[in-house]
């Protein structure tokens, strides 16, 4: 059985990227990836720089996204040597912008990660996302408008 502190430190990880890119901390999500890969199925960006690459399309009003990602039916499976993870979980992404955008799921998909330890602390080796339904993303994203 899985250690609990284990599968705490690799929630904490997912909600983490979810809080830093709904927050509006860029950045800080990309960083989350110095190790690791991001981005859709078939087209991930390695590393930190080209995460933060991929995130500068994502259009921000007065420092954030006005987003916010909520994942659910999430599963953890931490491998028995307890240095690796793989994760599932279904994510849906809702976007209000006042004015101009009722709130509404402008995303639909699934996370696909995988972990590793080093030191004792979890990170990302991978974000592999599967969109299954998506809807207008015209207000989140320079490159979807």
């Amino acid at each position: 059985m899985a250690d609990t502190e284990d599968l705490a430190a690799v929630t904490e990880l997912m909600t983490q990227y979810c809080d830093l890119i709904d927050f509006g901390d860029l950045a800080g999500c990309a960083a989350l990836f110095e190790k690791g890969a991001w981005g859709i199925v078939g087209a991930l960006a390695q590393g930190s720089a080209e995460v933060s690459a991929q995130l500068d399309n994502v259009t921000l009003y007065d420092g954030k996204p006005n987003t916010r990602h909520l994942m659910s039916n999430v599963a953890i499976n931490i491998e028995s040597s307890g240095q690796a993870a793989t994760a599932k979980s279904c994510i849906t992404v809702m976007q209000h912008v006042p004015d101009d955008f009722a709130m509404q799921a402008i995303f639909i998909g699934t996370y696909h990660d995988t972990f590793a330890k080093d030191g004792g602390a979890w990170y990302f080796v991978e974000r592999a996302i599967t969109p299954d339904l998506i809807g207008d993303m015209s207000r989140h994203r320079a490159d979807m408008a």
